[in-house]
């Protein structure tokens, strides 16, 4: 309801479960998949892995954040932001909206806690596949780009900041991303969160 009742969102399918949001999916390649975490026959993270996986849309994750497990699986399944269920209505079209983009998305009130889990001493951090390149064997450019993922920032405030196009900016994005064997810039932000990687203040 919330979603139909925008001019430039069309919603395209409802699921009871994830069985059938990851059918559907298939199916319709929407632009983003709007994922809880909890549903009947498959949960929400094995979901966003077969959707991503295919290719088959953009996720974008609703959890009540109870169950770190669930953030952390999510996000090595390639998820590309995570909302709160208690969050404003205006908060899930834009987010929607943004991981249309291309960018990704995490709630404000959420951030801090998952960059400490993930960047703790010892901790987890986003699995790459063998053979992927370490962040020091990015170019300069895709280096800024990297640690400005790391800030949060949107692919219009990267170019804002680096004085280039929007464009090239996404092109920088997505070779960094290829480069790295990640699958979303959620995973970017924490790999950013890493020693050596440039701060958005750096040049």
């Amino acid at each position: 309801m919330i979603l139909r009742a925008e001019d430039d969102l069309e919603v395209v399918g409802e699921a009871a479960d994830g069985e059938q949001a990851v059918r559907l999916a298939l199916e319709l390649r929407p632009d983003v998949v709007l994922m809880d975490v909890r549903m009947p026959r498959l949960d929400g993270v094995a979901a966003t892995r077969r959707v991503v996986a295919a290719g088959a849309g953009q996720v974008l994750v609703l959890t009540t954040f109870d169950l770190d497990e669930y953030l952390w699986g999510a996000l090595r399944a390639g998820a590309a932001g995570f909302l709160l269920k208690d969050l404003e209505a205006e908060a899930l079209v834009d987010g929607v909206r943004a991981v249309a983009r291309g960018d990704g998305m995490l709630a404000p009130s959420v951030t801090r806690r998952l960059i400490a889990f993930f960047a703790r001493p010892g901790g987890p951090g986003p699995a790459a596949p063998a053979g992927a390149a370490e962040p020091a064997e990015l170019t300069p450019r895709e280096r800024e780009v990297l640690g400005r993922l790391g800030a949060g920032l949107s692919n219009a405030e990267i170019a804002a900041r680096l004085h280039t196009a929007e464009a090239t900016t996404k092109t920088h994005v997505s070779r960094t991303l290829a480069k790295l064997g990640l699958r979303s810039r959620v995973q970017a932000a924490i790999l950013a969160r890493e020693p050596g990687v440039p701060g958005p203040g750096e040049r």
